[in-house]
């Protein structure tokens, strides 16, 4: 172990928020050892923006409830963690983990319990990577540095502690972990990684939660390097692991929409990762509404249980959150809707609560190469950026373009449905032309030929015969009760 001053590894109490030196304050008064230490003092050496700070220290999560009180609150069953809440913030603190007396693993090696508290010098131990594990005290102004970690950072190199094998026999996680960080950071992996890091290794993936895998892909989507990572995730074998349907090569628009992803990040915006699920699954999509519509069922219920269908099968592998299932079922529906609105409905659907996601989804088909968009995602985007009265020109002109497009295609059903003979004009017998009046009207009618009686056996009743002009008797409703019956 070394002891590295702070100052040299370029370490400020000045970078720190006050939240996460409030907890190590309140720990350090309480007689209690506690470190910053994980991806934030990574981050920090590296000059990057720290997205949060994890804290350690020698307490039990009970006596960290008992430190912080109602602020704090014990999770985790197999990792039990103290999560202790600074005005907005989360601060996670866990307590120095030493090897387990008794190993409680599955069948494959992983851990199902890790509970048993020891000493830093154990703590660090059971770390995964050695950029992970530098103990900062910004009080002390020290960094505690067990493995030589400083060097892997400037080296940029990405090395597990301990044999690789059983490390991702332990966690089986720690694969993608594997892949992130060598994507979001730009290191290399160590080559004792890539020797063991092979297709049959990832089928260890299948015994981890699909809740806890969508959340380590909610992770890759939103770390800001997708479009870095994707490629890595084929190469490596781990995308057969997290996709059930989704054929492992990279199209055009999933390109797209990851530089469109990370480009977002970069500048601030926020994502919501569950649009980038909605991309990765919407060939599945289209290839089961076609299924369906084979079948004769309607477009809407075909897009419904297509939609159900693609959604239950991803959750063999992660399982997305019913709110995230909504919104991107919501995405895809909202594509048949902007593709051929009624003018009447253009205006609405501009104001809807999907209508940013749904635009931007079919903006990204378009640009990708789409042709089934028309164009219509270029006239959305040029829609928003209209006043008041060229939005309703526009309306105007989409209306006549589209009733032209319907008269269109009706005249070409019927020349191809009929034959040439009944389309054609027939002249008629008697260039009379139509009378206009009624009276002009009842007089011809006079003039035709009686009406036949059939049921009768033939014989002819004339317009003039009392049968045709008895008049309407008006009924007596003063004898009628109105309204329900007794």
């Amino acid at each position: 172990m070394q002891t590295l001053r702070a100052s040299k590894c370029g370490l400020s109490t000045a970078q720190l928020p006050s939240s996460i030196l409030d907890v190590i304050d309140a720990l350090t008064k309480a007689g209690y050892e506690a470190y910053i230490v994980g991806g934030g003092v990574r981050d920090l050496i590296l000059g990057l923006n720290p997205k949060d700070f994890d804290a350690v220290t020698n307490a039990t999560p009970a006596q960290v409830k008992e430190v912080f009180g109602r602020r704090c609150r014990i999770i985790g069953r197999r990792f039990e963690l103290a999560h202790v809440y600074a005005g907005r913030e989360l601060i996670e603190v866990a307590t120095f983990r030493a090897p387990p007396k008794k190993a409680v693993t599955s069948a494959s090696g992983m851990i199902l319990r890790d509970n048993n508290w020891g000493t830093i010098e154990q703590d660090f131990a059971r770390r995964d990577f050695s950029i992970n594990a530098m103990y900062y005290q910004p009080r002390k102004g020290i960094v505690l540095d067990f493995c030589h970690a400083i060097d892997d950072i400037k080296n940029k190199t990405l090395r597990l502690l301990g044999d690789p094998t059983l490390r991702f026999e332990e966690d089986p996680v720690r694969m993608l972990r594997t892949l992130r960080f060598a994507a979001k950071l730009n290191f290399n992996i160590a080559p004792e990684i890539l020797e063991i890091f092979t297709p049959e290794m990832t089928q260890l993936l299948r015994d981890i939660s699909p809740h806890r895998l969508y959340d380590e892909s909610q992770k890759l989507f939103t770390m800001g390097h997708l479009n870095r990572v994707l490629p890595m995730l084929i190469d490596f074998g781990i995308w057969r692991q997290l996709f059930a349907d989704i054929s492992p090569d990279i199209s055009t628009f999933i390109e797209r929409a990851a530089i469109n992803t990370d480009q977002r990040i970069q500048i601030g915006k926020t994502i919501n990762p569950a649009f980038f699920y909605a991309v990765l699954l919407w060939k599945p999509f289209l290839e089961r509404c076609d299924f369906y519509l084979g079948k004769g069922i309607v477009p809407a219920e075909a897009r419904a249980q297509a939609g159900l269908d693609v959604l239950k099968r991803q959750a063999t592998r992660t399982i997305i959150p019913r709110f995230a299932e909504t919104f991107i079922r919501e995405v895809w529906e909202m594509q048949t809707r902007l593709l051929n609105p009624k003018p009447q409905q253009i205006q609405a659907l501009s104001t809807h609560a999907r209508f940013r996601a749904g635009f931007d989804f079919l903006l990204l088909r378009e640009k990708s190469g789409d042709d089934t968009t028309q164009g219509m995602g270029l006239w959305w985007d040029a829609y928003q950026q209209m006043s008041t009265d060229e939005k309703e020109r526009a309306i105007s002109q989409y209306n006549r373009q589209r009733a032209k497009s319907r008269r269109k295609a009706t005249t070409e059903d019927v020349v191809e449905t009929k034959p040439v003979a009944a389309v054609t004009e027939i002249e008629p017998l008697v260039n009379e032309p139509e009378p206009r009046s009624r009276r002009e009207r009842k007089s011809r009618a006079k003039s035709e030929k009686p009406v036949q009686n059939v049921a009768s056996g033939g014989s002819e009743i004339g317009y003039d015969h009392p049968i045709l002009k008895r008049k309407r008797v008006k009924r007596d409703l003063s004898q009628v009760i109105f309204g329900p019956t007794q």
